[in-house]
């Protein structure tokens, strides 16, 4: 079974690299050359000790063998980069196309995986997994071939030679052998217990910067973080005990295979004191014999690479075969942008016990106000989230414009719908350009007008360098209002039919609010509006109110007509109405 999965991990990992197969052969062959050039001084100082001995004194001779060994040597070193240099390009591009992947298919997946899996593991295998695919594809294909490859053939000469001498220069490699054995029986599972240990620190690590802010409030430190603090000292315990484990198997393998001679030298001067080898074959032997040992030993310094693949392969592939909402290509002719809901059942993780959603119908009309209240967790943004597309729903259907939203390619409701949340994402950009992801084909000018309409323009050109001003890493380097409002601005240059608010004013201070409602006044003009709200005063005029409770509707119609047949609508406008009376204090 062990077998199957690594040949299933190799067989992932050649097809991932198959677009650029030719330049891996072609580095193959070139490290074959490589390797095969860097014996040649070998053959020429065998040649230049026999003539010594033999008690040659021509120059010519050893100039030429000089010659030979130089040739050799700066072939060896030009074949060698060009292989090394052809592999990492090959590399490099297949790590890319990875990551490309594995990009793309994390904005084909459902919503509730992305949320569910920490960021850290994403980043850990998208970043630091896939570059370790660096070592075992720019280095163990063509370096491991041509370390293998040439020993062969120069132990098949040996063997010519002479086949006694060929075996006596083999006797500490299995022995070495024995010790490394002993480290790889234990290395894919002790790897894989690294590579989770290492996923937990970088989870804890992410979650503890996350986090930061709320640290330091409380006067806490990185030491009092216990998650964090046990998940450092677990990675470092795990490293520590499986390095120590290694240290003299190791030790005793890399002194032992290299010592050649301890076996060839007494044994060889036996055979030629009893006559049964020349000096010259001798001498052959004993400088061969030390090369053999070297491409071996560099081989299988990639065997901890060859452990580690199977691991590293089987993250990608969880990633690329993770299931995803499922989508067409073609576009559809909507008829309208009215929006359906039927008979909508909907569970985060296939829980029947805990639906967030249960049995919804709802109709949105084109151009009309639909407003979702009720109390946290009961379901709101659920609703405008499968409207949105993020996920899909367990049971029923949702449509939008007569179709099912299955049937609807993803980029295509995208570009219907403009989402502006509560916790709006910013990137580590200009300001310019975190607004012109609503459009990336809008101009400059069209930018600002956007900003302008949200009323965010002012604060903007207040900033040092103005629209170019890096808002951070998430905005951080803004408030909570100027984001929400550089979001507003994001999706008014988009210009979608429909808008969808998910407390999109939460942040907004009180002075800035009537700024802020204008610019929403804007937004929405003309357009299909589903706004969620905890200000109940923001949306009465709304052409209906959903009032939402424990995943079911609760109640639907006008402000007026839900005053009249909904408790929980009065109780909220009665906590709503007396909010508003203790402000006004």
């Amino acid at each position: 079974m062990e077998t199957e999965q690594k040949q299933s991990s190799f067989s992932r990992l050649k097809d991932l690299a198959q677009p650029y197969k030719g330049k891996y052969i072609a580095s193959i062959l070139l490290a074959i050359a490589g390797i095969a050039a860097g014996l040649v001084p070998y053959f020429a100082v065998t040649q230049i000790i026999i003539n010594l001995v033999t008690g040659k004194r021509e120059l010519s001779i050893y100039l030429m063998y000089s010659i030979v060994t130089a040739v050799g040597y700066i072939a060896k070193t030009v074949f060698s980069n060009w292989s090394t240099s052809l592999s990492h390009t090959a590399t490099f591009l297949t790590l890319k196309s990875i990551r490309k992947k594995l990009i793309s298919k994390l904005s084909k997946m459902p919503m509730g995986i992305l949320l569910d899996t920490p960021s850290g593991q994403f980043k850990d295998t998208i970043v630091d997994r896939v570059e370790s695919l660096e070592t075992p594809l720019a280095h163990l294909l063509p370096e491991m071939t041509a370390n293998i490859l040439v020993p062969i053939l120069m132990l098949a000469y040996l063997f010519i030679l002479d086949w006694r001498m060929a075996l006596v220069s083999l006797i500490t490699l299995p022995i070495g052998m024995l010790f490394m054995m002993r480290i790889m029986k234990t290395y894919p599972k002790q790897y894989e217990g690294s590579v989770k240990t290492s996923k937990n620190m970088s989870n804890a690590v992410v979650e503890y910067v996350n986090g930061i802010e709320v640290i330091k409030a409380f006067n806490q430190s990185a030491n009092s973080y216990r998650k964090y603090t046990d998940a450092v000292c677990r990675n470092a315990d795990y490293f520590y005990k499986w390095m120590k484990s290694c240290q003299w198997p190791m030790a005793a393998y890399t002194a032992i295979c290299p010592a050649v001679l301890i076996t060839v030298l007494p044994v060889g001067f036996m055979f030629f004191s009893g006559g049964s080898i020349a000096v010259h074959e001798l001498i052959t032997i004993i400088i061969l014999s030390l090369g053999i040992v070297g491409p071996i030993l560099a081989a299988s310094s990639f065997t901890d690479s060859l452990a580690m693949i199977g691991t590293v392969v089987e993250q990608i592939t969880d990633i690329l075969e993770s299931p995803e909402l499922l989508r067409p290509t073609k576009r559809v002719k909507l008829k309208n942008m009215s929006i359906t809901l039927k008979n909508v059942s909907f569970s985060y993780h296939a829980e029947i016990n805990k639906q967030a959603l249960k049995n919804i119908n709802l109709a949105i009309l084109p151009g009309t106000v639909t407003a979702l209240v009720g109390p946290s967790g009961s379901g709101k943004s659920t609703i405008t989230k499968l409207i949105a597309g993020f996920w899909d729903v367990t049971k029923g259907e949702i449509e939008l414009g007569g179709f099912n939203l299955e049937t609807i390619p993803q980029y295509q409701l995208s570009e219907q719908i403009a989402y502006v949340s509560q916790d709006n994402y910013l990137f580590d950009d200009t300001i310019r350009e975190n607004i012109r992801m609503g459009c990336k084909t809008a101009t400059d000018e069209q930018v600002e007008k956007a900003a302008k309409d949200a009323g965010c323009d002012s604060f903007i050109r207040g900033l040092e360098q103005g629209y170019d001003t890096r808002v951070g890493g998430a905005g951080g380097h803004l408030s909570g209002g100027e984001r929400q409002r550089i979001a507003i601005a994001r999706a008014m240059l988009k210009n979608a039919p429909i808008v969808i608010l998910d407390e999109a004013t939460a942040y907004i201070d009180p002075e800035n609010e009537a700024i802020i409602q204008k610019a929403v006044g804007k937004l929405v003009a003309g357009k299909t509006l589903i706004i969620i709200a905890h200000r109940l005063s923001t949306i009465i005029n709304s052409d209906q109110i959903i009032v939402m409770k424990d995943g079911c509707v609760s109640a639907k119609g006008t402000h007026e007509e839900l005053l009249y047949k909904s408790s929980i609508y009065q109780e909220m406008w009665q906590a709503h109405i007396g909010v508003k009376d203790g402000e006004a204090v």
